[in-house]
């Protein structure tokens, strides 16, 4: 789980410029920044609101089982 100046830290990366803040979060592979990647580039307010979503509301620590389960 994130501490609380991460999350700030995140968000106010996610206003300024929003790839970055979800980068910060969740990767630079995944899909949260593809889309945030794609709606800054149609939009910055768009990608502004995608951003504080995804950084406030998807928790990344859920998701990371799926991805690094064991072969053996």
């Amino acid at each position: 789980m994130a501490t609380r100046c991460e999350i700030c830290c995140e968000i106010v990366l996610a206003i300024l410029l929003p790839p970055l803040g979800v980068c910060c979060r969740h990767g630079c592979c995944s899909v949260e920044f593809f889309i945030c990647l794609l709606l800054t580039i149609l939009g910055y307010i768009p990608g502004i609101i995608y951003a504080l979503y995804v950084i406030v509301f998807v928790d990344r620590d859920m998701y990371r089982g799926d991805y690094y389960r064991p072969l053996a």
